[in-house]
Formats: C-alpha cells, structure tokens, sequence
C-alpha cells in the first residue's frame, strides 16, 4: 500500500506547471496605460495647473489706474478745467524676486502631489493585476480539481451499476463535484470583477491592442499576460534601502517642498514692511494751458502686514511638524511591510520545500482506483492537498502586495 504521508500534497510537477514567476512586462504595460488614461490623473494634472497658475497670478503687478477729472465754474459755465492722470503702482522690486522663489518651490511641490496621486493609483492598479494572477491560478487549480471529479464520478457510476460501489460513494462524490463547481464560478465571477476594476481604472478603454470582440468586452488574463507573478526577490535588510525610498517618496517631498516655500513667505512677510511706490503721469488745464508733470507716490503698510510674519512662521512650524509625522508614518509602514513580506517568503519557502519532497495527485488517485485507500481517506487527503496549494497561492499573492507597497516610490 502507498505511504499517506507521500500523499499529502500537491506536486509541484502538476499544480505548478509551467515558469513560476514571469517578467514584468504584462504588469508594466498596463500601469503606463493607466497612468496616460486614468480620470483622476487627468482631473488632477488640470487642477496642479491651475493652482500653478494661481501661484504665478498672486505675483502680477497691480492694475494700472486711469482718472480724468471735468470741472468747471459755477458762475461761467464757459470756463472750464481738466485733469487726466495715468499711474502704476507697484510693491517693492525685492519682493517679486522673494515672492517668484516661493512660487518655484509651491510648484515643485504641487508636482510632488500630483506624482504621490499617480503611485497611489498605479499601486491600486498593481494590486488588481496581482489579485487577478492569483485568481487566474486558482481557477486553473479549480479546473484540475473539477477535471478529477468529474472522472471520479463517471467511474463510480459505472461501478454503482456493476455493484463494486454502493450508493453512498457515489453520492458523496456527486457532492464533490457540486462542491467544486459552485467554487469554480465563484472565483470566475471574482475573477471578471477585479478585470471590471481594472478597466475602470484604464477608463474603460482597452488594455489590450485593438478592441474587444462583440459579445467579449472583458479581456483574459492571459492577453493582459497575468497569468505568473513577476520575480522580486526579498532584499536582505531594509536598512540600506530606507533613505533611498523615503528621500524618493513623493509625499515626502511635497511637504518638503511646502516647507520651503513657507519659508520664502517668511522673508516675503518681513519685507511686506518696505513701502509701496506708485508712478504715473499727469496732465492738468486749470492754469488754461495744458501742464504735464510726474506723479510718484508711497504707501506704507502700517496695519495691513500687521501680524503677517507670526502667520507665516506659524504655518511653516504646522508643516514641519507635518513633514516630519509623515516621514515617521512613511519609515513605519516601510519597516512593516518589509516584516509582513519576510515573514511571507519563509512561509513560501516552506510550503515549497514540502511540496518538493511529496508526490503527486495522480498516485493518489490511482490507489483510490486500485483500492489501496478507501474514498473516505481520498477525499480527506485531497482535501489538505487542494487546501494547502490555495494556501501557498494566497501566501505569494500577499508577498507581491508586501512588495509592491515596499517600492511603491518606484512606480
């Protein structure tokens, strides 16, 4: 009789045929797609425009004035005067050049912001696909699984109406097949979700070449080329990546880039004391011949830049305070899914260690049929086989996902 202990299961011969892990391309493709097609990338590349805008407009001179003054005598009506006056009025020369500073380093921070959006979809975006690879090999799990009963139950069919099987056999083995059935489309109908989701996100524009066929709107995980997980080998430590992915961290470098231009403001607050100048020229008729002459002006901002400094060296404190909340969030969340994928990778490695060492299915199925273990003892075997293979399969699906938030800053 067949050792049960070489039973137990799943080979790596049969349930993980073909190359485990496959090139990035497949994924690649679709995250550029997204990120040229996505809704909410678009919306939010229009909206860093604006404000971009915004910034530059805050910096403009003001608008030029034009007054022309008519006057004449109460008691001759023919006597009369003029008085036309064009001016402009502008802030002192050194705070535009402060003022042009800040703006570069707002935008250079609304730049952070809209690529800290774009990973965060494309990492949504990785994620589906990951969701679907692991989809896509337990339906091909699910369909061996269906293929075996299925022949299981045709064979104890037939062995009922001879009378080397007895009716609760064969029924057990009909509930099997129902079993697997039911779990099949299941995971069929998850399966067509997840590529729904993904589409959403493409805009419901395909993903791949040319459009879907009528009738055929989703397309396979196999033309999106998700079938094998890409190969992303755990790093031995943490420690000497941690500055690379934090000072490439987009978020980071947003706030970075906002405490900075608070501050510019700063030194744009202290110097919102200096004097406003205004010039302009000016031509007068009272005297009964026109008089041309020079208009300069000041003004001095005794209460309007009131309390304007305290305000801008209180909002770049906030955003310091800010940065450095989110750089201790972002360092914690690296460490943690470094910790949650190396604690995945020794559960892999186990799992295919004691796939490596055992035999597969097909023996067991033929000492079924041989009658060297009752259906009883198949079914039981083959229930920690099937249930040990999903779970090395949710084991890599949660690997990849580990990884991808670990270097989300390089998508």
């Amino acid at each position: 009789m067949i050792n049960k202990q070489t039973l137990i299961g799943c080979t790596v011969l049969l349930m993980l045929t073909g190359p485990t892990h496959a090139q990035n391309n497949g994924i690649d493709a679709i995250l550029q797609q997204i990120a040229a097609n996505n809704k909410e990338l678009k919306a939010q590349n229009h909206l860093i425009s604006s404000q971009k805008l915004e910034n530059k407009v805050e910096n403009n001179l003001s608008d030029p004035t034009l007054s022309y003054s008519h006057v004449w005598d109460s008691t001759n009506s023919g006597e009369t005067a003029g008085e036309l006056i064009v001016s402009q009025s502008f802030e002192f020369p050194t705070l535009y050049g402060v003022r042009g500073s800040r703006n570069r380093l707002r935008n250079n921070a609304l730049d952070a912001q809209s690529e800290a959006l774009r990973q965060e979809v494309l990492l949504q975006a990785k994620e589906l696909c990951l969701d679907i690879i692991l989809l896509q090999r337990r339906q091909q799990m699910l369909d061996e699984r269906q293929k075996n009963a299925e022949e299981l139950s045709v064979l104890y069919t037939q062995r009922l109406e001879s009378g080397d099987a007895n009716i609760l056999e064969t029924n057990k083995i009909k509930l099997e097949l129902l079993n697997v059935r039911t779990e099949t489309r299941l995971n069929l109908n998850s399966l067509k979700s997840k590529l729904k989701e993904l589409l959403a996100l493409n805009d419901n524009q395909p993903l791949t070449a040319g459009r879907p066929l009528p009738g055929d709107p989703l397309p396979t995980p196999q033309a999106l080329g998700l079938t094998d997980y890409p190969t992303i080998p755990l790093p031995a430590s943490i420690a000497p990546l941690m500055d690379e992915l934090l000072s490439s961290d987009p978020a980071l470098l947003s706030l970075q880039g906002e405490s900075d231009a608070a501050r510019k403001q700063i030194v744009a607050s202290r110097q919102g004391w200096l004097p406003r100048l205004e010039l302009g020229y000016r031509r007068n008729t009272e005297s009964g011949h026109p008089l041309n002459g020079v208009v300069v002006g000041f003004s001095f901002p005794l209460f309007e830049n009131r309390s304007k400094v305290k305000i801008a060296k209180a909002q770049a404190t906030s955003i310091d305070f800010q940065r450095e909340n989110e750089w201790t969030k972002r360092r914690a969340n690296l460490w943690q899914a470094y910790e949650e994928a190396r604690n995945l990778q020794t559960s892999i490695d186990e799992y295919s260690t004691t796939f490596a060492q055992q035999q597969n299915l097909s023996l067991l199925k033929q000492a079924l049929t041989g009658g060297e273990i009752s259906l009883i003892e198949y079914f039981v075997e083959v229930s920690v086989i099937y249930q040990s293979h999903d779970n090395l399969l949710e084991l890599e699906n949660q690997y990849q996902k580990a990884m991808a938030r670990l270097y989300k800053s390089r998508l």
